[in-house]
């Protein structure tokens, strides 16, 4: 079982986003690579560190996570899987200078040679999803046209900042002269530029590619989550990482059934004849039909209740119920014989109403469909 964001950090829940972005910086000092070098666990700990951050500090993902948990982010949502240059091409600005004038080694998002390691940009799509896929989880196979590095594309280090994407200042001021690094405005910080590339390539070495992505999408999703496939973005030039995919899940109505949270709402008319003397019905549920029993006399606003046959819950507890309305039809127009026969029967015994005890009354049973 993953462990909580709040406690990864070492905060409450009512922490102000000034605390998370402190206590995270704590972490991550606490255990960052060239502090702990070649020490597993204190990497495993950066990066749950940077995983916490990433969701707590965002006002979207944190509300989801405060309301679904984990399981908002299951099949890619949020920030699971990060890896160093996820962590630092994202956040390495909130070590300022903790370790040494804005450098952290080669972990800094930072290659080997002391390159910036560049993240792509985005993508953003939608996908539509019906009923039956939101219930029990699916995998969509999406189309997507990204920019990759074209092929024969080379590089050759920038002479402006000698291939480390920073540039060098010396300020005097009244404390003395006081050095700070700058990206580099030749590279962008890549320190690389292209020497070579083939005639299709843009400017950046890069050719647009149709490239099929699988998506995991958990049941129990709701409209307007968001989906993030890492590294299915564009790519970044040089030795930069892929950007990622975001993708906005959309809802599509279903036509008989309707969703309130986990729980599912169908609308059932029957006969007066139907409600006297009992029926077996077939209804819509989200994995076809099912069949129900209808015992004579049902009254009109009854509400059966099929157990587990909701949709499934995003937390992974269980499936909500879908629940039956029955509701009998009045007919507009009868014929004569009919008519005769409802006045005969209008003040007959058996056609007063006479509600008993366990007949609940309208807010009664909205109350029960809310508990």
């Amino acid at each position: 079982m993953k462990e909580d964001f709040y406690a990864i950090l070492g905060i409450d829940k009512s922490a102000s986003a000034a605390d998370i972005k402190k206590a995270y910086r704590k972490k991550a000092i606490e255990y960052h690579p060239d502090k702990n070098p070649g020490d597993s666990k204190a990497e495993e700990l950066f990066k749950k560190a940077a995983e916490a951050y990433e969701v707590l500090s965002d006002p979207d993902k944190r509300a989801k996570y405060d309301q679904y948990g984990h399981a908002a982010f299951e099949g890619g949502f949020g920030g699971g899987g990060m890896n160093m240059d996820d962590i630092f091409s994202q956040f390495g600005d909130i070590f300022g200078s903790a370790f040494g004038g804005g450098g952290f080694g080669g972990f800094s998002g930072f290659g080997g040679s002391g390159t910036r390691r560049v993240k792509g940009s985005n993508l953003r799509i939608r996908v539509k999803l019906n009923l039956e896929e939101i219930a029990q989880g699916v995998e969509k196979k999406i189309k997507v046209r990204r920019k990759v590095m074209a092929e024969g594309v080379k590089y050759k280090n920038c002479t402006t900042c000698g291939g480390s994407g920073q540039q060098m200042k010396i300020t005097n001021t009244i404390l003395g002269r006081m050095q700070s690094a700058t990206t580099c405005s030749s590279c962008g910080g890549v320190g690389q530029l292209i020497d070579s590339k083939p005639d299709q390539a843009d400017a950046q070495g890069m050719v647009v590619r149709e490239e099929t992505v699988s998506i995991q999408i958990p049941a129990g999703v709701e409209e307007g989550m968001q989906l993030k496939v890492s590294g299915k973005g564009n790519d970044a030039p040089g030795q930069g990482i892929p950007g990622d995919l975001i993708v906005l899940v959309e809802t599509q109505e279903h036509e008989t059934l309707k969703r309130e949270g986990d729980n599912l709402h169908y609308d059932l008319y029957i006969s007066i004849s139907e409600a006297v003397l009992g029926a077996s019905k077939e209804i819509d549920t989200v994995g076809g039909k099912a069949r129900i029993k209808l015992d004579p006399g049902i009254q009109s606003g009854k509400i059966l209740r099929l157990k587990g046959k909701g949709v499934r819950n995003i937390n992974g507890y269980g499936a909500g119920d879908l629940l039956v309305h029955i509701n009998v039809w009045t007919p507009k127009e009868i014929n004569k014989e009919q008519r005769q026969f409802f006045e005969k029967m209008a003040d007959h015994e058996h056609f007063v109403p006479k509600p008993e005890k366990s007949d609940k009354s309208f807010f009664d049973k909205v109350k029960d469909m809310f508990a």
